[in-house]
């Protein structure tokens, strides 16, 4: 799997819990600046983040930033899928037994993957949620964007709808050397491109 390098997604490093934490807080304190008052609600997510990508084995956790919008954190991996059906009927799944979805919408990539986009926005922030079929084997990349304030949702997810737009779900050729099918490398990508996993 291959994903698009996007200005303003910074992602971190996947080989630890604890590294990864240091690195999202070392972006979080770029982000505020020395004066700036902290944002407990944005560390705390970072630091359940980490976990979860962790415990979830992910392939992608980032900082999404826009200069007009608080933070995000966009959490990413591929799922084994046992009946994916259409884009459409996962919609209408998803809408019909999850409480709090404000909308439900169908898509495609830019390289015609079905793709499921689900919003949530209460109390705890603004959630996206988007699910990239594969359409030639029974497995999905899902996609998570978080922001805990909320400001500026819009922009943020545009530019988590960027890297999703050009998800390319192509089993990418193992390195020289490497074996085929040998698990999901060690730590995340890399700050400069998105890259693959």
């Amino acid at each position: 799997m291959k994903l698009p390098a996007v200005p303003g997604i910074t992602p971190v490093n996947l080989d630890s819990v604890e590294r990864t934490t240091a690195e999202l807080q070392t972006l979080m304190a770029r982000l505020r600046g020395p004066d700036a008052a902290r944002d407990l609600g944005l560390e705390a997510a970072a630091v359940q983040c980490a976990e979860i990508a962790h415990e979830q084995r992910a392939g992608l956790l980032a900082l999404v930033e826009h200069r007009d919008a608080d933070p995000a954190l966009l959490i990413a991996g591929v799922v084994p899928v046992a009946n994916p059906g259409e884009a459409a009927d996962l919609g209408y799944h998803i809408a019909d037994t999850t409480p709090g979805i404000r909308d439900v919408s169908t898509a495609h990539t830019s390289r015609g993957y079905p793709v499921v986009i689900v919003e949530r926005i209460g109390l705890s922030g603004a959630q996206l949620q988007a699910v990239v079929l594969d359409p030639d084997r029974p497995r999905a990349a899902v996609f998570t964007l978080h922001s805990p304030g909320g400001r500026g949702w819009l922009e943020v997810a545009g530019l988590a709808g960027t890297l999703v737009a050009g998800v390319d779900l192509t089993p990418a050729a193992p390195a020289p050397g490497t074996r085929a099918g040998s698990g999901r490398s060690p730590g995340g990508t890399s700050a400069r491109s998105a890259g693959r996993w």
